[in-house]
């Protein structure tokens, strides 16, 4: 199958995703906090959502696509809080034809140049893939540390 027709498919797949999370949301209201999926989201990171989507609506929609963790969270706050539906489908839209292009060709990009490297070199294809292991192990001990932390700082 062609790249363009799988970029298609996802950025569609991702646009459907969209606006079911959206009418999740909506229907649940703030029971979807209650939920399994909500109960595993802090309270503080819920308010921090809403208040995004409070002070930009729509704005905040095509905004989460381009912050990692918020692009499947921010959708559920938008239909909990009512952000204009008309509104939501445009800024989802945008936001499907910008990030999904630009992310599918980058990671095929960066996909081919690691098996072009690995190609000429499987040793420093090899290297380069332990260390991006480490940078993401790095990372993710950074940020559950740096949770605790704030998790224990005790609240005045």
């Amino acid at each position: 199958m062609p790249l363009w027709l799988w970029v298609l498919i996802g950025g569609i797949a991702l646009f459907g995703a969209f606006q079911a999370y959206y009418w999740i949301g909506r229907k649940l209201g703030p029971r979807l906090y209650a939920t399994r999926v909500g109960r595993r989201i802090s309270q503080d990171a819920i308010r921090r959502v809403e208040n995004a989507v409070s002070r930009w609506g729509a704005l905040a929609v095509y905004g989460c696509f381009w912050v990692p963790g918020l692009r499947h969270t921010l959708p559920w706050a938008a239909g909990v809080l009512r952000v204009s539906y008309p509104w939501y489908v445009v800024a989802s839209a945008l936001g499907c034809l910008t990030w999904v292009p630009v992310t599918s060709f980058g990671l095929y990009s960066l996909l081919w140049g690691w098996l072009k490297l690995a190609a000429e070199s499987p040793l420093l294809a090899g290297a380069g893939l332990v260390v991006v292991a480490v940078a993401v192990l790095l990372f993710v001990r950074h940020r559950r540390s740096a949770r605790r932390a704030r998790d224990e700082v005790p609240v005045a």
